[in-house]
């Protein structure tokens, strides 16, 4: 069943701005009709509504620029907007009260750099704020270390006006407070929020297209971060598309001109999918299945991909529906238990039995799961499977952890000969 997206609203007003610094507020501006100089009157002495604009990088989501809404202002003179004119700082918190001795990685209170000031199309001010992989003070997630989970900040954004804004006549033009809207993400935001009968969350991308013909259906399994459970009341389904681009790569423009246009469906586990794959399987099925009958899905071209606790979930799952899915690409997947128990994972036998074509991934500096007793063994006992192993992840010259290879994945990068992993997937039918 479907249900409307829980809105993300800081908890917190924002207010602050020219009044506080000191910088006055027209009442009249010369010039201007009587509606304008009313309407201009009234906006610059209320608060102006700025929103978030985010964007999943490989590393994770940051906040990179903030828009003011000034499209129903007069015009501005767009000499007079400068990197200078607003100063933007920003604080994150968690939404979930730290315990004694735990810890959380993310959280930050600083000043973000404007790097750039603009127009957008409609007339609103956009601030585009530095951001790189790596940068301390731009993410919307944090890590609780002890709990192995990302969960989605509360972020606070204050915006100063240092230098007043001109109005085409000349006249001065500052606002005496700003507020915070929500936080946007344009491909995050195209996947809509669903639970199934077995109250498993999942988000859905349905492809733009008026085509009355049946479509592929891929499947993403997140990782072990992105799982539930962490309190009974907090909503984070957004992580599994907001942690990486592993769900997001198959809904860009390229993976849809390759799969043909393709529904994506990323499940989130109540807790993480190796504390038991049997049991989480046909929850998974389920979700397949009324994907499937809700949308004109191909059955015969159903593809599973994973990342780490996803990747395990992926050998699970082909090991047992040898008949649901056209293609599998587990990527840094977990065979091996990570505790002491010495209990297998995913069995010989389980992995011999996989009749799946099958696409392995992960990079031999991975020291979370361990390349040889996992994917390379994984890769040696399923029947025909492939296997790319990558030295370390290194994406546009920024190395990361040697266990983020679903970066590569999320960048269509593994390639056999002229053939990519996309593009070997969408030819592969059941």
């Amino acid at each position: 069943m479907s249900h409307p997206v829980p809105a993300h609203l800081p908890r917190r007003s924002v207010l602050f701005g020219a009044a506080a610094a000191g910088l006055a507020i027209p009442a009249v501006l010369p010039g201007l009709s009587a509606h304008a100089a009313t309407a201009t009157a009234t906006a610059a002495s209320r608060p102006l509504r700025f929103v978030l604009d985010a964007t999943v990088l490989d590393g994770g989501e940051q906040v990179t620029s903030v828009t003011l809404d000034t499209s129903g202002l007069a015009a501005i003179d767009p000499a007079s907007l400068t990197t200078e004119t607003f100063a933007v700082h920003a604080t994150s918190t968690s939404p979930i009260p730290l315990g004694e001795g735990e810890r959380m990685f993310g959280l930050y209170d600083v000043d973000r750099e404007v790097v750039a000031a603009r127009f957008d199309s409609r007339g609103d001010i956009v601030l585009d704020l530095r951001t790189a992989e790596g940068l301390a003070g731009g993410g919307t997630l944090g890590y609780f270390a002890n709990r192995g989970r990302n969960v989605q900040l509360d972020l606070e954004y204050t915006i100063t006006q240092q230098a007043p804004l001109r109005q085409g006549d000349g006249s001065p033009l500052t606002f005496a407070s700003f507020r915070q809207g929500r936080l946007r993400d344009r491909e995050v935001d195209a996947f809509s929020y669903h639970v199934s009968k077995s109250d498993m969350k999942y988000r859905l991308y349905s492809p733009a297209t008026t085509s009355k013909a049946k479509k592929p259906l891929i499947v993403w399994l997140h990782g072990g971060g992105e799982g539930g459970s962490l309190v009974d009341d907090y909503y984070d389904n957004e992580t599994t598309l907001r942690a990486n681009r592993g769900a997001l790569g198959f809904a860009t423009e390229e993976a849809q001109r390759i799969f043909g246009d393709a529904y994506v469906v990323a499940p989130q586990a109540f807790s993480f999918w190796i504390e038991d794959g049997d049991r989480y399987a046909p929850l998974i099925k389920e979700i397949v299945d009324e994907v499937a009958r809700q949308h004109r899905v191909d059955r015969d071209r159903i593809y599973v991909a994973g990342c780490s606790n996803g990747g395990f979930m992926t050998l699970k799952l082909t090991a047992l529906y040898k008949g649901l899915f056209a293609a599998s690409v587990p990527i840094c997947g977990v065979v091996q238990p990570f505790g002491p128990s010495g209990v297998r994972l995913v069995t010989d036998r389980e992995l011999r039995g996989i009749t799946t074509p099958t696409w392995l991934v992960t990079s031999l500096d991975d020291t979370t799961v361990a390349p040889e007793p996992n994917t390379v063994l994984a890769s040696q006992l399923i029947p025909g499977a492939k296997k790319t192993l990558y030295e370390n992840v290194t994406w546009n010259g920024y190395r990361y952890s040697g266990h983020w290879s679903w970066i590569y994945v999320a960048r269509n990068d593994p390639r056999m000969g002229n053939t990519s992993i996309w593009q070997w997937m969408a030819r592969q039918e059941r």
